[in-house]
């Protein structure tokens, strides 16, 4: 696994009646490319891997998110990291991929409360409403290249790489004060 470098804290960074955002806990996170017949891989990972850019699969604790073409990020707990690296290396043979640990790079935040989605177009020129629930996409906030899931109605997570959590979060620190003072 990489080594975590200067990674946040899990906890609030901000919270108002508007939205709250938090750093998720650590996890694994992969990036893997491939193309070809995915059946070996799907068989390593215990899943099917999406089909369609911006849709995402889960089995137990795992989930994959479709990012591009023959893209897809992977997510984990941290106690899965040397399976899923064996259990991908295993077919490997049959199926020549690139599977890169890239745990230490990324943060998650987890934005949720009744503005959720009005707090994320402070940033995101992306329309946030034709995501839809259970899917994600790559996107740029604020400058800043980041992959955007929707859990729910009211309820994100943002990867973003470590060294831009205290700009962005600042950004959606303020953001939450702002649309709280709106409520009030």
């Amino acid at each position: 696994m990489n080594m975590r470098v200067s990674s946040p804290v899990p906890g609030t960074l901000a919270e108002s009646k508007a939205a709250r955002v938090s750093v998720s806990a650590a996890q694994a996170r992969f990036s893997l490319r491939a193309r070809g017949d995915l059946a070996p891989l799907n068989a390593a990972l215990g899943l099917n891997l999406p089909d369609r850019i911006g849709t995402r699969a889960a089995s137990g604790d795992i989930e994959v998110l479709r990012l591009g073409p023959d893209e897809w990020t992977v997510v984990a707990p941290t106690a899965e990291i040397n399976r899923l690296i064996a259990a991908c290396a295993g077919v490997y043979a049959d199926l020549p991929h690139s599977l890169v640990d890239i745990s230490g790079r990324e943060v998650t935040l987890l934005i949720e409360g009744p503005q959720a989605a009005e707090l994320l177009t402070l940033g995101c020129a992306r329309d946030i409403e034709t995501i839809g629930i259970g899917e994600g996409r790559r996107t740029i906030f604020d400058g800043v290249t980041v992959v955007l899931w929707r859990d729910g109605e009211n309820r994100f997570r943002m990867d973003i790489w470590n060294s831009f959590v205290s700009h962005l979060g600042h950004l959606l620190e303020t953001g939450c004060k702002e649309l709280a003072a709106d409520i009030a």
